[in-house]
């Protein structure tokens, strides 16, 4: 098989080099502290997705990473050269906004080539690399439209293509699938995924948007009221939350009230009734033995069986999700009364009618538990 072919001016990466550190860095506005002394480390040619609800801090961190805030406290280093006091024209950081920010009176390929001009590169090399940029952004025929002649995803890829075509050193985007329909998301997703990872560029991502998080990224820092609560692979954020928050905010959950029952090494088990359900122990070191937790399932690890052989329940609802349905039972043993179960295939509505009583079962190590709120 020949070899992937790289775009001139890729980095060349070293293995395990930081491309990005954020040490104890703070930002306060007035007596409001959007951000509390974030720690990260993200690796050279890592996609980073910072992820969490409206106001947690994630777009005000990545305004400090291009410059455009000044931190209160702390450092910020781009591939080792501190950047806390570096205007944002010279950190070599490339940035795709919300909503582009194209100019309407140029031509996408001046748009493309207009940070090149800005930095005095000679003409040539600005028409060389923009139409090598274009290329990798599939728009090599559209280099003289205005953006107004563009689709809302070609706009996307002329923003895209403009912030990497001054050759970054670290990639900047904030929400920028935001403003586009749900299909068309999907392939730009897909798109800006593969030419990050041709290039190779160090990729900071924002975005509320859990799906979207967990198919894009290779980490994820999931943010809340100005805080990382934790920083993990997708399948980590979504298998292993370390707080109620985490486990809560990233995919579908369910709540179950239980019982402590004892912990051994890095396990422990709980008791839901009479069940016995193993879980890490790491998120109930500290609680003695009976003490109440609760129980977090996501719905991929519930199992529907005969009234009797579980938690207790009356099927209440089908949601048919092509290629899996999601059956929804209530269950006064649940935390707000009703549990989700996905069930692979199509024939749960007709094996399981609304209406029946059902069992319902944690799969052993499908779950994780923390202690009680208040």
């Amino acid at each position: 098989m020949p070899a992937e072919r790289i775009p001139p001016g890729a980095p060349a990466l070293a293995p395990g080099a930081v491309g990005v550190q954020i040490d104890g860095v703070t930002k306060r506005f007035g007596a409001f502290t959007a951000l509390h002394e974030a720690w990260l480390k993200i690796e050279q040619g890592t996609f980073m997705t910072l992820l969490g609800p409206s106001g947690c801090g994630k777009t005000t961190l990545l305004n400090l990473l291009a410059g455009f805030l000044e931190s209160d406290g702390g450092e910020i280093f781009v591939d080792g050269q501190l950047m806390t006091e570096t205007p944002p024209y010279a950190r070599e950081i490339g940035v795709v906004f919300q909503n582009y920010a194209l100019f309407p009176h140029m031509s996408v390929a001046k748009n493309v080539g207009y940070g090149l001009a800005a930095r005095g590169v000679p003409k040539a090399e600005i028409a060389a690399r923009v139409a090598d940029m274009l290329a990798l952004v599939k728009l090599s025929d559209f280099g003289h439209r205005k953006p107004k002649e563009l689709s809302g995803g070609q706009q996307q890829r002329v923003a895209l293509a403009r912030a990497l075509v001054i050759r970054p050193k670290l990639l900047l985007l904030d929400e920028p699938f935001s403003a586009l329909d749900k299909n068309l998301r999907g392939s730009m997703q897909v798109e800006l995924k593969e030419i990050q990872r041709r290039l190779g560029v160090t990729t900071i991502f924002v975005t509320h948007d859990q799906g979207e998080a967990l198919s894009m990224s290779d980490r994820i820092a999931v943010m809340s009221a100005g805080r990382i609560r934790q920083v993990g692979t997708p399948d980590e954020i979504y298998r292993r939350p370390t707080d109620r928050f985490v486990a809560s905010f990233v995919g579908d959950i369910n709540v179950l009230p239980a019982r402590l029952e004892r912990r051994l090494g890095d396990q422990a088990t709980v008791l839901l009734g009479t069940l016995r359900v193993a879980v890490p122990a790491e998120t109930v070191e500290g609680l003695a033995p009976g003490a109440p937790v609760d129980l977090f399932v996501r719905p991929d690890a519930l199992s529907i069986g005969e009234a009797g052989s579980g938690v207790p329940g009356t099927i209440a609802a089908h949601v048919y999700q092509g290629s899996h349905v999601d059956v929804v039972i209530d269950s006064p043993a649940a935390q707000g009364g009703r549990l989700l179960v996905r069930v692979p295939g199509t024939e749960a509505p007709a094996r399981w009618p609304v209406g029946q009583p059902v069992g319902v079962t944690p799969a052993s190590g499908g779950g994780i538990a923390f202690p009680p709120e208040g």
